[in-house]
């Protein structure tokens, strides 16, 4: 564990050379006063690691050095192959680039390790996108990676979910994230003092543009895995925009977290009543539209009631209708 650890912060080291002690530990997952220790441990084993105060300080290596601790383990080939989602790449138009870099790799590695990386390959696949979901790449979502590699500042126009009018704005996009199939560029709108954070669906920006303005300057604290671990629920929650009354049975109640969005369900549940003389609960969901909340709340059928707002309550009074006349009546032969 301690090897593994110590081979892994002069890789760090060589690869970023002035982290402090304080970017060590938050990196290898261990106390400010282990990184010391382990630095010295470093240098007792012959690796001239040291540490400098000042504005350009932190952990480096001796001028010129660099560690032979590059060798990569079986298990450590096998993972790097497992490192590339062959459709998210497809998406982005970089297969063909991932394609050449796999072929480099396997000419530098060892016949033994080669053989381990590609049969990693043949044991595991992603498969992003959720159950009875077509998935399709966003038509700008190549362009939008341009621009995230290239750190472009771009002009976008992005639909509304609830219909409304489309909004244009500036964005600096930092990332892009797949998410069950769903791609979401993630970026900074820079009006005002310190810009605001903000997260898209790809699939909703219908125009893009770049600027002829220079690269925009990354925030260096700026970590993509740690802002969409942090937002991602609270995103989801801003996509609920509206909220209708329904009265479930039991059984509904308990189907209810497989048609609905989860964010929505989990304030539901929070909200609902004790059940009634028939065994009902009434309850506040969390929908994104009307419409949606339809196609959702229909596969329960008759284990909920619409109680608000009226116009979904109307839709289902006309499903009813429509219902009703096609199996009411005998049927044709």
């Amino acid at each position: 564990m301690r090897a593994a650890r110590l081979i892994r912060m002069a890789l760090l080291v060589q690869s970023s050379p002035g982290l402090t002690a304080d970017a060590l530990a938050r990196e290898l997952g261990v106390s400010r006063r282990t990184v010391i220790r382990d630095a010295q441990a470093l240098q007792e084993a012959g690796v001239p690691i040291r540490a400098e105060r000042g504005r350009a300080g932190g952990y480096h290596l001796a001028p010129g050095h660099r560690t032979r601790l590059t060798t990569l383990h079986p298990t450590e080939a096998e993972t790097l192959y497992l490192s590339g989602l062959p459709t998210a790449l497809r998406d982005l138009g970089l297969s063909d680039a991932a394609d050449t870099a796999r072929l480099k790799l396997s000419a530098t590695l060892l016949p033994s390790l080669r053989a381990a990386a590609e049969s990693s390959v043949r044991r595991f696949h992603l498969d992003a996108p959720a159950w009875f979901r077509e998935p399709s790449a966003p038509d700008l979502l190549p362009e939008l990676a341009r621009a995230v590699w290239a750190d472009r500042t771009v002009r976008i126009t992005y639909a509304r979910p609830d219909g409304d009018d489309a909004v244009t704005r500036l964005l600096e996009p930092y990332g892009l994230v797949l998410k069950a199939g769903v791609w979401y560029v993630v970026g900074r709108v820079p009006a005002g003092r310190n810009g605001t954070w903000r997260t898209y669906r790809a699939d909703r920006v219908t125009a893009l543009s770049p600027t002829e303005d220079e690269p925009f300057v990354r925030d260096p604290d700026f970590d993509l895995t740690a802002y969409w671990r942090a937002n991602a629920a609270e995103f989801a929650r801003t996509l609920l925009r509206t909220t209708a009354t329904l009265r479930l049975t039991g059984r509904g109640l308990g189907r209810l977290p497989a048609v609905a969005d989860p964010a929505g369900v989990a304030a539901a549940l929070a909200s609902a009543s004790a059940p009634d003389a028939a065994g009902r609960v009434t309850l506040e969901l969390p929908v994104e539209s009307e419409e949606v909340a339809f196609a959702q709340l229909s596969g329960l059928g008759g284990e909920v009631e619409v109680l608000a707002p009226e116009g979904l309550r109307a839709r289902f009074r006309e499903q009813a209708r429509v219902l009703a006349a096609l199996y009411g009546g005998a049927g044709q032969r």
